[in-house]
């Protein structure tokens, strides 16, 4: 394998673990607990941009050469850059959370999480003091670079085996808690919320929680992208980014936990990457285009023809009590069977 074909390998996977991690925390948000959260992209450039200033440093004034001007900056040892991140990502969900989801409908909660969105998008691209502006941040630090000693085709394959670990333990925390009573709570929200509330489910208090949670894989999933790509900028985190993500939950399968796997690796990885080996043509922008207008149409395709995903999600079943002679027991309750969930 030439060492182009290795670089470009080796990043895709890279690209394919931060896409998956980042959908199943907007999984936890939407498929199980039914928030439409059309601004969670803003928890990813959160999570990315902490991740980014606690590893470059204090910034130096322009008078010494110093082209960046970002707020707070240290060299924190890794790994706590990302946990500082994956705390980032979930304080902005508690912040966002606490202004919509005690108040507005689910309809009108999307719309303002939008907007929260893209207002903090205008004010960080606008506060060039703070956060350096829509240039943004760049030559921040690779985790362990230097003390690994790799060569750089080395270390980007290291840095995609580390991504696929981090992945897989976010996909087996995620699995855990969506099979816990805690998940269970969360889809009951989901179909009926009303009567989820009657059996006395706080909904606020478990919406919340969801938003957290999937505000902080978020956040962590915004680290490993930027601190592999050592770049950082407000433009690269818009709604278009989002829309992608809610895809391929739709194509993977709403509320299935491998199903966001397939869906974030056949839309964000195919899909989106696929166009990019086409020849250009018409006009330059035109093949980029061609990214979006296939992702649209891989979504109305979906909700016509199989609005339950590539990977549908299990039915949880009841079952009855039986009497020893095999007939179901008069009065027992329905008790959920093993392995339903």
């Amino acid at each position: 394998m030439n060492i182009t074909l290795q670089f470009y390998t080796a990043t895709l996977l890279v690209y394919s673990g931060v896409a998956v991690m980042a959908c199943l925390g907007l999984h936890v948000q939407y498929s199980c607990a039914g928030i439409v959260n059309l601004g969670f992209v803003i928890y990813q450039a959160a999570g990315a941009y902490v991740a980014g200033v606690l590893t470059l440093g204090p910034p130096t004034p322009a008078s010494q050469g110093g082209f960046q001007e970002y707020i707070g900056g240290s060299r924190l040892p890794f790994p706590l850059p990302l946990l500082a991140a994956a705390a980032a990502g979930a304080l902005l969900s508690v912040l966002s959370g606490l202004i919509v989801l005690s108040r507005l409908r689910r309809d009108y909660q999307a719309t303002v999480l939008l907007v929260f969105a893209v207002v903090a998008n205008q004010v960080v691209g606008n506060a060039k003091g703070l956060f350096n502006g829509y240039s943004g941040l760049s030559l921040i630090p690779q985790p362990l670079q230097s003390w690994l000693g790799l060569s750089s085709i080395g270390y980007d394959w290291a840095y995609a085996v580390y991504t696929a670990v981090l992945t897989l333990v976010v996909y087996q925390a995620v699995r855990v808690v969506t099979r816990s009573p805690l998940g269970l709570a969360w889809r009951a929200l989901r179909d009926n919320d009303t009567a989820a509330a009657a059996l006395g489910k706080e909904v606020v208090r478990l919406r919340l929680t969801a938003l957290t949670v999937g505000g902080a894989i978020a956040g962590l999933s915004g680290a490993v992208l930027v601190q592999f790509i050592s770049v950082w900028s407000p433009q690269s985190w818009l709604f278009p980014e989002t829309l992608a993500l809610f895809t391929a939950l739709i194509v993977g399968g709403l509320g299935n936990d491998r199903g966001v796997v397939v869906g974030a690796l056949v839309v964000l990885v195919l899909f989106l990457q696929a166009p990019s080996f086409l020849p250009q043509f018409l006009r330059p922008g035109f093949t980029s285009a061609l990214e979006w207008v296939s992702t649209a149409l891989l979504t109305l395709v979906f909700l016509w023809f199989r609005p339950r995903g590539l990977v549908p999600e299990r039915i949880q079943r009841l079952a009855v009590a039986r009497a020893p002679g095999g007939n179901p027991t008069t009065g027992a309750s329905p008790r959920p069977s093993p392995g339903s969930v």
